[in-house]
């Protein structure tokens, strides 16, 4: 989503002016599934605004009369030699600061992205929509490629890496990645390789078996395994799935013709050549990057 700043239509609420495809962004597609209303949204998130506000311009201030001064002395100087008249200058001006006590800090309530889960941490422009999708999706990678060119495949049988693609790797690959889901859904199922489809029912995923017996995976909100889900309950596009801080999103696609006969709608990892799979799709990507998504709460 792309907005300009200068030619957006705004509306008021809560003492802000919002560009109304920001607002009826969160409202209708970023907000509905995480128990938070519009207005309970905007309301917190103005009284940050005019918290902060008048802190950070006087941050700004600081950073631009530093920067003027940096620039003068660079004009009178030309580029730094004598680094410690540099240093002495810079510490002057407020550049430098004295290096205080050693000090901890806590990771009370921030994001387990931020406080235990190692991976990118990525700032970008948030009105750059391509930047943003980008640092989204710096998080996930492919599986399909993560198991095709390391040694978590053996290159026994006729299954080496080689310089061009290897299909008998490849059906490895694709063997592993279809019983991979399993350890995520134990014990409520023991065999991945056996669903046929999901619902999403009172925050728990529903899954329907070959047999057409039906199993639950429970919600996070109860310690389970399934996190949230995109499009409709009855027939989410994909399922977000989460053990020991590893997210895998399984994407859906009932158009997508397989071998598997019945299993037409559970397709392969994200980010993987269009050749046939048996089957799975979707450890790869944000679903929430690409479209409406519901977390469960």
């Amino acid at each position: 989503m792309e907005i300009s700043l200068h030619s957006a239509e705004r509306i008021e609420i809560a003492g802000l002016k919002v560009a109304r495809e920001l607002h009826d962004f969160m409202r209708d597609e970023a907000l509905p599934g995480t128990g938070i209303g519009n207005s309970a949204f905007w309301t917190s998130f103005s009284s940050i605004v005019h918290a902060f506000t008048p802190r950070n311009r006087e941050l700004l201030r600081v950073r631009g009369d530093i920067q003027e001064k940096i620039d003068r002395w660079c004009c009178r100087h030309g580029a730094p030699k004598d680094l410690a008249m540099y240093k002495a200058f810079l510490t002057e001006i407020g550049y430098i600061q004295p290096e205080g006590p050693d000090f901890s800090i806590e990771t009370t309530n921030v994001d387990p992205e931020i406080a235990t889960i190692a991976g990118p941490q990525l700032v970008v422009p948030v009105m750059n929509a391509r930047y943003a999708l980008n640092a989204a999706n710096a998080r996930w990678g492919s599986l399909y490629d993560a198991l095709y060119g390391t040694d978590a495949i053996l290159e026994a049988d006729g299954a080496d890496k080689g310089e061009g693609f290897n299909p008998v790797r490849g059906e490895k690959v694709i063997e592993w990645t279809k019983s991979h889901p399993t350890n995520f859904v134990r014990p409520s199922i023991d065999d991945f390789s056996e669903v046929n489809g999901f619902l999403v029912d009172d925050g728990k995923l529903i899954v329907t078996l070959r047999n057409g017996e039906q199993a639950v995976v429970p919600g996070s909100n109860g310690n389970g395994a399934f996190v949230g889900y995109r499009g409709d309950p009855k027939s989410p596009l994909s399922i977000l799935l989460r053990k020991n801080g590893l997210h895998a999103e399984i994407l859906i696609d009932k158009e997508s013709p397989t071998p598997d006969g019945p299993r037409r709608n559970i397709r392969r990892p994200a980010r993987v050549g269009h050749h046939s799979d048996h089957g799975l799709r979707g450890f790869g990507r944000c679903g929430g990057c690409r479209g409406q998504g519901r977390r469960l709460p």
